[in-house]
C-alpha cells in the first residue's frame, strides 16, 4: 500500500514528469561493454549492471533526459570519443522508438511528453570536448548536443574547474567566446563543475539563461562541486536553472571526508579515482567493509532543494541525478526509478503542486525554450565567431 504523498507524487509524475538532466548510462555503457547494446539491453532488466533502463525510468516518472556525452579530460582523442558518445545516444534512441524520442527543442519535449515518450537530448561535460575550437562547438550542436559543462573535473586552457587549482581565474577571453557563441546557437551554458570564479564569470557574459546540470547547495554541503549562495541569488535575474543533484558525496558532508579517503584507496590501487569498473568497484566495496559509508537519503537531497527554493525561488530549480556517473547513490534514490520519493517527501514538507510541476518539468523546458529564442536574435545580429584560443588568450 503506498502513502498518501507517494500516491500524490506519482499522479503528479504521470502529468510533468521529470526532466533529469545528466545521466552518464553512455560512458557506462562505453565502460562495461564497449556499446554493446546487446550485452546491455535497457529494454531488460539491468538492475545488476546499472541505475537505469527503460522499465525503471517508467517507473521512475521520467519524462525527458539529458543523456551526458561525457569523455574523462585526460582521455586522448577527446573530440572522437565525445563522437562515439554520441552515437550511443542516437543508437539508443533507434533501438527503442516506442519509448525514446530525440529531441532537440523545448517544442520536441512537449511532443514527447504528449506522445508518452521519454525526450532524449544530449549534454557534453566538459570544454576539452571542444579541444579549444568554436567550430567543433558549432558541430556539436549540429548533431544534437543542447548543453555544454565548461568544464569537468580539470581545468582546460580557458576556464578554471571546481576541483583543480586556480589557474585563469575563471574564464579567460576565449573562455567568454565559448560562452557568447554558445548563446548565439543555442546551447545551454552549463556550470556544473566550474569553480566558482567560472559561474561568476559566466554568468557576467551570457545572454541566455544557464543551468546547473547535477549540482547542489554549497551552503548545506560544503564542496566545490556545489553552488555558493551569491550564484544562486543571481538566477532570478538570469532565468537559469540549478539541478540538485543525489551524489552523497556532494550532498553529505560526513560523505565529502570518506570520498577523499575512498578516492585515495582507489589510486594507491592502481585505479582512477572514478572507475566504477567491476574491478574498481571491488576495490572500493573492500574499503568500504573496512570504513562504513555515510548514507545519503531522500531527506538530504530535500534539504538541498529546500534551501535552493529560498536562495534562487521555485522558478530556478530541477533535478540532475547523475546516475550511472556515481558508485553510491541516496537510500530511496537507489536508481532512475527513485524520483516518486523525493517527489513525495517534499510533498510532506508542504511544496505545492504548482511548485513541484515547476522542478520536475515546467523550468528544464523553459530554460531550453529561452535559451532558443536568445538564440534566433543572436543569429539575426551577428555571424558565427571564427575567434581561436590563441588570438584571444595570447
Amino acid at each position: 500500500m503506498t502513502s498518501p504523498s507517494l500516491d500524490e507524487a506519482l499522479e503528479l509524475l504521470a502529468e510533468f514528469p521529470v526532466v533529469d538532466g545528466h545521466n552518464d548510462l553512455p560512458w557506462a555503457l562505453r565502460e562495461q561493454v564497449r556499446y554493446d547494446l546487446d550485452a546491455r539491453d535497457i529494454a531488460t532488466d539491468q538492475s545488476a549492471h546499472l541505475h537505469t533502463d527503460l522499465a525503471r525510468l517508467r517507473a521512475g516518472g521520467v519524462g525527458a533526459q539529458f543523456w551526458s556525452v561525457y569523455v574523462r579530460s585526460d582521455l586522448p582523442g577527446a573530440v572522437t570519443a565525445t563522437l562515439e558518445q554520441i552515437d550511443c545516444v542516437r543508437q539508443l534512441i533507434n533501438r527503442h522508438p516506442t519509448t525514446l524520442r530525440g529531441a532537440l527543442t523545448a517544442a520536441d519535449m512537449e511532443a514527447a511528453r504528449s506522445e508518452g515518450r521519454i525526450a532524449s537530448l544530449m549534454g557534453a561535460e566538459g570544454g576539452h570536448s571542444i579541444d579549444n575550437s568554436l567550430g567543433t562547438l558549432r558541430g556539436l550542436y549540429a548533431l544534437g548536443v543542447r548543453y555544454m559543462t565548461l568544464t569537468h573535473n580539470d581545468n582546460i586552457a580557458w576556464a578554471d574547474s571546481a576541483t583543480d587549482h586556480p589557474a585563469v581565474g575563471g574564464l579567460s577571453a576565449f573562455g567568454r567566446e565559448v560562452v557568447r557563441e554558445m548563446n548565439r546557437e543555442g546551447m545551454l551554458v552549463d556550470l556544473s563543475h566550474v569553480a566558482a570564479t567560472t559561474m561568476r564569470d559566466a554568468l557576467d557574459t551570457t545572454a541566455a539563461p544557464v543551468i546547473f546540470s547535477h549540482s547542489s547547495a554549497r551552503a548545506v554541503c560544503d564542496h566545490p562541486r556545489n553552488i555558493p549562495d551569491d550564484v544562486l541569488e543571481r538566477l532570478p535575474a538570469n532565468g537559469g536553472v540549478a539541478m540538485v543533484t543525489f551524489v552523497p558525496k556532494f550532498v553529505l558532508q560526513a560523505a565529502v571526508d570518506w570520498t577523499a579517503a575512498a578516492d585515495e584507496n582507489l589510486r594507491a590501487n592502481g585505479f582512477h579515482h572514478l572507475d566504477t569498473t567491476p574491478e574498481g568497484m571491488k576495490v572500493h566495496r573492500a574499503f568500504e567493509e573496512s570504513n562504513p559509508r555515510p548514507i545519503a537519503t531522500v531527506s538530504t537531497v530535500a534539504d538541498h532543494l529546500d534551501h535552493m527554493r529560498e536562495i534562487a525561488g521555485i522558478d530556478h530549480l530541477g533535478i540532475g541525478g547523475d546516475y550511472d556517473g556515481t558508485a553510491f547513490t541516496p537510500d530511496g534514490l537507489n536508481d532512475v526509478s527513485g524520483y516518486p520519493n523525493l517527489i513525495a517527501e517534499l510533498y510532506v514538507r508542504g511544496w505545492s503542486r504548482a511548485d513541484l510541476a515547476k522542478l520536475t518539468w515546467q523550468n528544464a523546458v523553459r530554460v531550453l525554450g529561452a535559451a532558443e529564442d536568445v538564440a534566433r536574435d543572436l543569429q539575426a545580429r551577428r555571424a558565427p565567431s571564427n575567434a581561436t584560443l590563441e588570438q584571444l588568450d595570447g
